[in-house]
């Protein structure tokens, strides 16, 4: 009876252990409504896709890969609360991505304590690259910062070189919040460095009326406007610009002003405008498995498949692919076909090396540029494009991956990050 009773509680016991135990759980504090829904659908529904995608084929290793979703509104303090909600489900987050700088900047301090890592794909604190102060915080692929220098380096080839901008009148619209602020120092920077005149025209989230701010543009008479717009407010800039009679060719966005969702609702007004990018627009084996082995199947995440292979669902399927090779990368320092916990997540995001053969071997190749990240680095990049959108697609007009002034921006994440270790009495060191 006794070996009886100990073999039904071992089978009670072994019954009662949840799923979650070996699977890989990342949070996604989401956000799907509201005037930024464009966005956050199209992200979040491309790092999903890629989930089930690697899911389907196995998992990372045999190791399944699960997430729940909270919305957020792209409101910092429903981000917060989503972010607490998240983290210890399912056995505790080992990942989280926010998509938004509000929140990011709300959680940041929380990172290393709960021992979480989180990404900030193409957005955030741009001093965060340094992980010897910021060691659970990734701004991969490409900062606010390193966009802004290669902005201007576009914009300096453009005029036949850099001694070419001085005299040169640039506006700068910009969503008034942390991330339309973020690439200031880096704009400011390279105005006195350059000897361009940097005018600045905020515009109050989110952005529906905007007939001042580009009466403004249209009596400073600029050579170039760069566009660092969010959401509703982009469409809106486009078209205001367009009866104002500012050439759209004089327009360069930020690359989250750089969607189909941003250009499609301004019709015509579009048509020739710029826009910066950390993905290459195109086809690639990748999206054809999406498409073929998910929407056919009827599990794809949206609704609309027209969005698939879009800009927003792309940089999503981008994020994935990153987040899973350091899924891989940690399984091969910590145990294959293990799930990973935060510290050993953090461990593989710090050493990433997705070249272009890796990129190749996942049908990637050009997608994104070349990651590689480090303790000093957990950027692993810095390299964008210029795409144009012709009134029916983006197509890209930099045929190589550009690279700014990354001796001017890494100055600045030095000072910057050296301010906040002494402000928050942080040890600058690399983790373990």
């Amino acid at each position: 009876m006794k070996r009886i009773a100990s073999l039904v509680l071992g089978l009670t016991l072994a019954a009662s252990i949840p799923a979650w135990a070996q699977d890989q759980y990342v949070a996604l504090p989401s956000y799907r409504v509201g005037p930024y829904a464009a966005g956050g659908s199209g992200f979040y529904g491309g790092i999903i896709d890629y989930f089930n995608l690697v899911n389907l084929a196995g998992g990372v290793n045999g190791v399944k890969i699960s997430w729940e979703e909270c919305e957020t509104e792209y409101n910092p303090s429903r981000g917060v609360e989503c972010y607490e909600r998240l983290k210890t489900k399912n056995g505790g987050a080992t990942l989280v991505e926010p998509l938004s700088t509000g929140v990011a900047y709300g959680v940041l301090d929380r990172l290393a304590v709960d021992k979480i890592p989180m990404t900030m794909i193409g957005y955030g604190r741009s001093d965060a690259a340094n992980g010897k102060v910021f060691p659970y915080v990734f701004p991969l692929i490409t900062s606010y910062w390193n966009q802004a220098a290669a902005m201007i380096k576009y914009l300096g080839d453009k005029n036949g070189g850099m001694d070419k901008l001085k005299g040169k009148k640039i506006a700068y619209l910009y969503h008034d919040s942390a991330f339309g602020k973020e690439p200031l120092p880096v704009l400011e920077a390279l105005s006195k460095q350059y000897g361009f005149d940097l005018v600045k025209v905020p515009v109050t989230p989110p952005g529906t009326e905007q007939q001042s701010q580009w009466l403004q543009i249209r009596q400073a008479n600029p050579d170039h406007v760069i566009l660092w717009g969010w959401g509703s407010m982009n469409a809106v800039a486009i078209k205001t610009a367009q009866r104002n009679g500012i050439p759209r060719e004089k327009i360069l966005g930020v690359w989250w002003a750089g969607s189909e969702e941003d250009t499609v609702p301004a019709g015509d007004a579009a048509k020739g405008y710029s826009a910066m990018t950390f993905n290459t627009p195109g086809n690639y084996p990748v999206m054809d498995e999406i498409h073929k082995k998910l929407y056919d199947a009827g599990k794809g995440n949206l609704a609309d498949r027209t969005r698939i292979g879009s800009v927003y669902h792309m940089r999503g399927v981008s994020a994935a692919i990153l987040w899973v090779e350091a899924m891989r990368t940690a399984q091969d320092k910590f145990g294959k076909g293990k799930p990973v916990n935060g510290e050993q997540m953090r461990w593989g995001l710090e050493h990433l090396n997705v070249d272009e053969a890796r990129q190749k071997a996942i049908g990637a190749l050009g997608m994104l540029p070349p990651v590689k990240t480090s303790c000093d680095d957990h950027e692993g990049s810095g390299a964008v494009k210029v795409q144009q959108w012709d009134g029916k697609k983006w197509n890209a007009i930099t045929p190589n991956w550009i690279v700014g002034d990354k001796a001017l921006t890494r100055k600045l994440l030095e000072e910057s990050s050296a301010a906040y270790a002494a402000e928050k009495k942080i040890t600058p060191a690399c983790a373990k």
